[in-house]
């Protein structure tokens, strides 16, 4: 009954001019949305939100099942993005044994997800600094079934700083993407990479090569790549 509670007032109060509803998410749900950021036409209900200064959330996108959404200072989640975790304390007793998993997604300053991708967040995701998880159609999958037990499984994936993920690109469970790296368009990240400043690529995605360090992209200091 509360989830359909706050699902309600969440509908209710779309059509309500945004100083009025950001009022009103703040005083219901206890979120913590700063002055200048803003929540677009769009269902996000995490258990705790928080938004810094100039974070965004775009349009016709869903946030349901985490525990705890984090934008950081101009952080951005475009439209039509579909974000979802399995909550925790489930009493059908999915991930069990999993007790310490953390189902968040969480945005350094000037991160973003640009739009019309799928996020699951039954695991913590953590997308660094300055990076962009870019195109459209990728996808972030934090828990799958471990055959061996015969029982679903979760781990984190992380995003370092600086990076950029391209179009059309799966991350899977246990994997990361270090700093100043590229992952690139169609790829799919297996495991938990460890050389910065590279380029990653493939089924499964493989070192390439290595940037030099003048690429501007690595030292921005404004997230929009215009």
């Amino acid at each position: 009954m509360a989830g359909l509670y706050r699902i309600a007032i969440s509908i209710l109060t779309l059509c309500l001019p945004w100083p009025l509803r950001r009022r009103i998410l703040g005083s219901v749900f206890g979120f913590h949305i700063h002055p200048t950021a803003r929540i677009g036409i769009s269902l996000v209900l995490p258990r705790t939100l928080t938004m810094a200064a100039s974070a965004r959330i775009g349009h016709l996108t869903v946030c349901k099942g985490l525990e705890r959404l984090q934008l950081g200072e101009s952080a951005l989640i475009g439209n039509l993005n579909w974000i979802t975790a399995f909550p925790k304390g489930d009493s059908l007793g999915f991930f069990a044994r999993e007790i310490e998993r953390e189902p968040e997604l969480v945005l350094g300053p000037h991160a973003a997800i640009t739009h019309r991708h799928l996020i699951d967040c039954t695991d913590k995701i953590l997308i660094g600094d300055f990076s962009t998880f870019a195109g459209f159609r990728s996808q972030i999958l934090t828990h799958s079934i471990d055959i061996a037990l015969s029982s679903q499984s979760s781990a984190p994936v992380t995003v370092g700083k600086y990076c950029f993920v391209g179009t059309g690109s799966i991350l899977l469970k246990g994997s990361s993407l270090p700093d100043k790296s590229v992952l690139g368009a169609g790829s799919v990240l297996t495991k938990s990479q460890t050389e910065g400043g590279s380029l990653y690529a493939g089924n499964p995605a493989r070192h390439i090569k290595y940037f030099d360090g003048s690429e501007n992209y690595f030292s921005r200091i404004d997230g929009i790549v215009r």
